[in-house]
């Protein structure tokens, strides 16, 4: 049986506490929970008594009179105030529960692995494509590969490849770092020329792909208020990654997945108007607090970028469909600029809390050896539906909270870091992967198919 959070914690809570188990997590939660849900159930049903109690008073009154109306006027008050501290009581259980019920996570699919070896956050479910692999790399590359028994096709190269950030700074001299540290602090950058057009060529790729696939395109808010964002994340856990906007009830979104989500709050829709399918094209805000010194340099983890996402809202019984297929959509985009990647599927430890399963696509990184994430995918069930009250009425006049799912098309400034490492030659060029020049010459009246290196100053 596929279970939703809600429906295991009623019934069947030891379903919950084993998903927590496999995501390493503390299982006392759903006891704090369940001794919240009995409080309020207690206090709710004292509550409807007293109501009950008062109505019957309140017809009496009108019947009596003298001493004996008096008194019953006198009792009815009482109950009044005993029944407004109670509805008090209700109200803060009703709170520190919700509270804990959005703290729970997802369930964790049964197909999601866990008890993963150590130092293993995914397992490498396909590859794609001939990574150029540098000599002294071999080894690492065959450990990400061979160990989980692939045998990838890989080409040798006698050359070390540049890193994205140095190319992208040093060798084509079209981003700067450091004067973006000075004036706005670390992990935001200015882009120059080719690259911005680069950026924008990305996007529009994303976007006519999707949009032929019968996506509707959004240009969502690039705000939501807290009450919103935390029907949609778990806040305890994201705090460090949103931008608060000082003195406002506003938040920076950190996908367009957010606002998208948001859309379909406290909607009723039919079950012949299911699937809804969104592509969602907006900058993105990071904090990154939890990143330390990971990837300081260059563009790879930074806190604006633009990114084009897919959303989907669906039935509940098609949404493992709709997981393959986004993720497929992905693969394809990456197929389109040929370069070699992996799909990994998340051990349950790794995973977001809002997922019950994710995949995430890695794209192979020539010059640091090593596959990086390019791409979430992520099937949220009814985890955030529940929340925003997104529910489809059925035919059979059965309600039903509806599925989402959400996956990265592609992020503009992690690809061009990939095309970057795995697009230069030897002399610092970096040849455009053709499926994008078509993109470029809207910028452009000359053919775009190569990014140049600088020239070197002479003296």
């Amino acid at each position: 049986m596929s279970w939703s959070l809600l429906e295991a914690l009623r019934s069947n809570p030891d379903i919950v506490r084993e998903s927590l188990r496999k995501r390493r997590m503390d299982t006392s939660v759903v006891d704090r929970f369940l001794d919240l849900d009995s409080k309020w159930r207690r206090v709710k049903a004292e509550i409807d008594e007293l109501r009950h109690r008062h109505n019957v008073i309140s017809r009496e009154i009108s019947k009596l009179s003298g001493e004996e109306r008096e008194a019953r006027i006198k009792e009815a008050k009482e109950l009044l105030s005993i029944i407004q501290a109670r509805e008090e009581e209700l109200k803060r259980l009703e709170e520190e529960r919700e509270r804990i019920l959005r703290g729970i996570p997802n369930l964790v699919h049964e197909s999601v692995p866990y008890n993963c070896p150590e130092g293993v956050d995914a397992i490498p479910i396909r590859f794609y494509g001939t990574p150029k692999v540098w000599t002294g790399y071999l080894n690492d590359f065959k450990e990400q590969t061979e160990r989980f028994g692939f045998k990838v096709p890989y080409e040798v190269i006698d050359w070390k490849p540049v890193g994205h950030a140095d190319m992208l700074e040093v060798v084509l001299g079209l981003g700067d770092t450091v004067k973006a540290g000075e004036v706005a602090g670390s992990r935001f950058y200015y882009l120059f020329d080719d690259i911005v057009m680069l950026d924008f060529a990305i996007l529009l790729y994303a976007i006519d792909h999707m949009t032929r696939k019968g996506f509707r395109l959004v240009l969502p808010p690039y705000m939501l208020k807290y009450e919103v964002l935390s029907e949609i994340l778990d806040m305890d856990t994201f705090k460090d990654m949103v931008y608060k906007i000082e003195d406002e009830d506003l938040y920076l979104i950190g996908t367009a997945e957010h606002p998208i989500a948001a859309y379909l709050r406290r909607t009723e829709l039919l079950e012949d108007q299911l699937p809804l399918l969104f592509v969602g094209v907006s900058p993105s805000f990071r904090r990154e607090a939890s990143a330390g010194n990971r990837d300081m340099k260059g563009i790879f983890r930074v806190h604006q970028f633009h990114k084009v996402e897919q959303f989907v809202f669906c039935l509940p019984e098609d949404s493992w469909k709709w997981h393959e297929e986004l993720i497929r959509n992905a693969e394809e985009l990456w197929q389109g600029l040929d370069i070699p990647y992996r799909v990994v599927l998340l051990c349950a430890h790794d995973m977001g809390r809002c997922a019950a399963k994710q995949y995430d696509l890695e794209a192979w990184m020539p010059a640091q050896g090593r596959y990086r994430e390019m791409v979430s995918c992520s099937n949220c069930t009814d985890w955030q539906s529940a929340k925003l009250g997104v529910r489809v009425l059925r035919k059979n006049m059965r309600r039903d909270f509806v599925h989402t799912l959400n996956s990265t098309a592609i992020a503009s400034t992690r690809a061009i870091t990939a095309i970057l490492e795995n697009y230069q030659e030897p002399d610092g060029t970096v040849v455009i992967p053709k499926v994008l020049r078509k993109y470029l010459e809207v910028f452009s009246k000359a053919p775009v198919d190569a990014i140049h290196p600088r020239k070197k100053e002479t003296r």
